[in-house]
């Protein structure tokens, strides 16, 4: 693959967003007379059949305070001619809507049209990940992305465990000190069926890693509902000061399905009160990539449901209503 062009750790022009502190989770909780808050944001990979621009003027126009941006061929691709000058446009566009980011880079045929997510960093041959983990890294940078968020992959089945974990542990290396010389958070996500699918696993390789401080933890909300033993709540008190990064949506136990909130099993106050209560600042993110076929009448649903659990957390999150005329009925 060829390199990046012209996409610097500072690419002249961009004007660079506040990112995220290294750790901006606090287990003692906020400051003194902080108004307790969260940050809801939406994936753009639940807005799949939109131009990006037009995604982001219709989560802004509902009253999202992010985006979670899946670097892909429809959205900000990042192998496409001409990826400094669209970045920069992207950073001038989040600004002007008032829109926090996090770099998402769970594309699925971006790197291979024949296989989902591959090449990951269990590959024989990881280079296509690596490199593109890399140019995510560097886009985020310019983007002052929050975070850069990533996850291990499915191991091959020619590849034995220990050589799966070996592989990993070293691309993860790489992408961390891709990270460190350009001042990017990582976050990195456990994900159901994958070689690292829970905390206890991403726990393990923080620990092989040498425990990095950009190295946190990308934390789906539903995910922790499918596998993990401990509630949702105590899943976030777990992770609390390696948060980086959220990911929200509703499952049921032992099934990976992203759901609309309110059909699966998840009791949303008591999740929403542990991140407050957590000291947690970053995005809060829908993470929805089945349904961008209704995507504005599912965001504006999304977010309803999500300041209407906030307020029953006691928390205070959002203020404008969504437009009139998008909820309503697929």
């Amino acid at each position: 693959m060829t390199a990046p062009d012209a996409v610097p750790p500072t690419a002249a022009g961009t004007p660079r967003r506040s990112p995220a502190p290294d750790r901006p989770a606090d287990p003692a909780g906020p400051p003194a007379g902080e108004v307790d808050r969260l940050r809801f944001g939406y994936g753009t990979n639940g807005f799949a059949n939109h131009r990006l621009d037009d995604a982001l003027t219709v989560l802004a126009d509902l009253g999202y305070e992010g985006v979670a941006l899946t670097l892909d061929h429809d959205h900000l691709d990042p192998y496409a001619p001409g990826l400094a000058r669209r970045v920069d446009a992207v950073a001038h566009r989040l600004a002007a809507l008032g829109l926090g980011v996090v770099v998402e880079t769970g594309a699925r045929y971006l790197l291979d049209p024949w296989r989902k997510h591959a090449p990951t960093l269990l590959h024989d041959d990881p280079a296509g990940r690596i490199d593109f983990l890399d140019r995510a890294v560097r886009v985020g940078a310019d983007l002052g992305a929050e975070a850069v968020s990533f996850w291990a992959g499915i191991r091959p089945g020619h590849v034995a465990p220990e050589v799966a974990w070996d592989r990993l542990v070293a691309g993860c290396a790489t992408v961390t000190a891709a990270a460190d010389r350009a001042g990017v958070t990582l976050g990195f996500e456990p994900e159901p069926g994958m070689l690292v699918e829970d905390i206890a696993g991403w726990r393990r390789l923080h620990r092989a890693l040498g425990e990095p401080a950009r190295f946190g933890i990308t934390l789906d909300i539903g995910h922790c509902r499918c596998l993990e033993s401990s509630t949702v709540a105590d899943c976030v008190r777990q992770v609390a000061g390696h948060l980086v990064n959220v990911q929200i949506d509703d499952m049921r136990r032992g099934v990976h399905e992203h759901l609309e909130f309110g059909t699966g099993e998840i009791d949303f106050p008591p999740v929403l009160r542990a991140l407050a209560d957590a000291g947690y600042r970053g995005l809060v993110a829908v993470e929805l990539p089945r349904h961008s076929h209704a995507a504005p009448t599912v965001a504006a649903r999304s977010l309803d449901f999500l300041r209407t659990a906030a307020r029953d957390a006691g928390l205070v999150a959002g203020a404008a209503p969504a437009p009139a005329g998008t909820t309503g009925a697929d």
